[in-house]
């Protein structure tokens, strides 16, 4: 026989308001997939309108005084704004029918496809926290910048202790599953090696091409097919197959994303020199619309009316004044983030990638008093523009190498690398070994294996395929 009963439960829920939604997408969002979602907004919102007569300071200050008295200025991004609002039901930023998934799907970068894959996974917690930082470390081709040790260092100084590069290496063989095949890899043979592995099983020839890519691929570079056929146990017509096998692969699975947003890019900041002030940086005002309440319309809004025309003023007027809200911490949010990175980066200024420190996500979210994932969507697709040029402000992350006390940014030794392999003489070619001595005699203490991980990460032949090409 069942017996009711009454039972007490306490825990804790996050709920994503309809506001904070907004606030998150609108972080996240390129400066040219803002533009287009404040066009979407001007179009359907009649309380919205753009400012093209008076200065951006003259606008931001008319807007801020007519919904100062609603919105608090000190709302934090990560809280929960109906904590402010026990009514707010303003729209989310995504048009309606579509979830911010599929929103960005047709114009999402690498980053953002493979997060989107990261998402469905069944990782726990800790996991997360590792695939977020093997997340961080793939570059623009799809590979790892950085070595697992580092990584797994990383988040031991984040707080993660008893993190072990095993743990960290499980990790990684999970999101080597994600699409498009081979990223994720350290090198291109085990960018290859992935690829192989989704292959159908009745591939032709295909054990003898997984065994060509892990033993002789610098045999393939060469071209020694003697070699090849007689540790293969294969004949001409055979290893022509195995050899278009490993033609049709991606030796750079996320060049595929190279979308028109990598070449096509409008900073969000800018970085200018004052005579007083040394190097600032300061928001590109010109790469967004103006915009402001609609002052005719909201006149029209009457405090204790209820009908129906009323409430759908009252209601767009709410929506409009939490967009250029969520704008303007958008803009304070990016400025804050940037001008902390480029105080830690001023020497690239004058120094260049080579001149980079090592610096993580962990290190501004300190900096700023912000949660890493918020630093990862501010500099995600953010671009400064500096005396070298466009920058994204994700550049300017890198896990460090070297021991405590003498460290150097991943990015400025493989900038290294690639001027010191630029200057060998082509009938000479530095080997690995040699880099490292040339390294060592310049400051930067690094092991072989480490040299020869960002030598074929950035696709640079070994020195006896340099050699042959010369």
């Amino acid at each position: 026989m069942m017996k009711t009963s009454l039972q007490l439960r306490v825990g804790t829920q996050l709920t994503m308001t309809p506001q904070l939604q907004q606030a998150i997408h609108l972080l996240q969002l390129s400066t040219l997939d803002l533009q287009q979602e404040i066009q979407t907004a001007l179009e359907s919102n009649p309380m919205l309108e753009l400012e093209d007569d008076a200065g951006f300071e003259e606008v931001q200050a008319e807007s801020e005084a007519e919904w100062s008295q609603d919105i608090p200025d000190d709302y934090p991004l990560d809280a929960r704004w109906d904590d402010i609002y026990a009514d707010a039901g303003g729209g989310s930023a995504a048009p309606e029918g579509l979830s911010g998934v599929e929103h960005n799907a047709a114009d999402a970068n690498l980053c953002d496809h493979l997060r989107q894959q990261i998402a469905l996974l069944s990782l726990d917690e800790r996991e997360r926290r590792v695939a977020a930082a093997l997340l961080d470390a793939v570059n623009v081709s799809g590979y790892l910048d950085s070595t697992l040790d580092d990584i797994t260092e990383g988040l031991r100084q984040q707080g993660m202790s008893g993190l072990r590069v095993a743990e960290t290496e499980r990790v990684l063989i999970t999101l080597q599953q994600c699409e498009p095949a081979g990223v994720f890899a350290r090198d291109l043979r085990e960018c290859l090696l992935i690829q192989l592995d989704q292959l159908p099983a009745d591939t032709p020839w295909l054990a003898q091409t997984r065994r060509l890519v892990r033993q002789f691929l610098e045999a393939l570079g060469s071209n020694d097919r003697r070699m090849l056929k007689r540790r293969l146990g294969l004949d001409d017509n055979a290893l022509d197959d195995v050899i278009a096998t490993i033609r049709a692969l991606s030796p750079h699975p996320g060049h595929a994303f190279e979308n028109v947003d990598q070449h096509h890019v409008v900073p969000d900041l800018v970085l200018h020199y004052h005579r007083e002030l040394g190097w600032q940086v300061e928001l590109n005002h010109h790469a967004l619309p103006r915009l402001r309440i609609q002052p005719d319309y909201a006149a029209l809004i009457r405090r204790a009316d209820k009908s129906d025309d009323n409430t759908f003023l009252k209601q767009h007027l709410q929506e409009a004044r939490w967009l250029l809200k969520s704008l303007s911490s958008r803009n304070e949010t990016l400025l804050r983030v940037g001008s902390e990175i480029m105080a830690r980066q001023a020497d690239f200024i004058e120094g260049g990638e080579e001149a980079l420190k090592p610096m993580i996500l962990a290190d501004i979210a300190r900096a700023v008093e912000m949660h890493e994932s918020t630093i990862s969507r501010v500099t995600t697709r953010k671009y400064i523009h500096t005396p070298r040029g466009v920058v994204e402000l994700k550049y300017f992350f890198s896990s460090q190498v070297g021991q405590q006390g003498d460290t150097h940014a991943s990015t400025a030794i493989r900038a290294r690398i690639r001027k010191l392999i630029g200057d060998e003489t082509p009938r000479r070619p530095l080997s690995d070994a040699r880099l490292v001595q040339l390294l060592a005699d310049n400051g930067i203490v690094v092991a072989r294996r480490t040299v020869a991980k960002y030598r074929e990460a950035m696709g640079i032949p070994s020195s006896s395929e340099r050699k042959r090409l010369a």
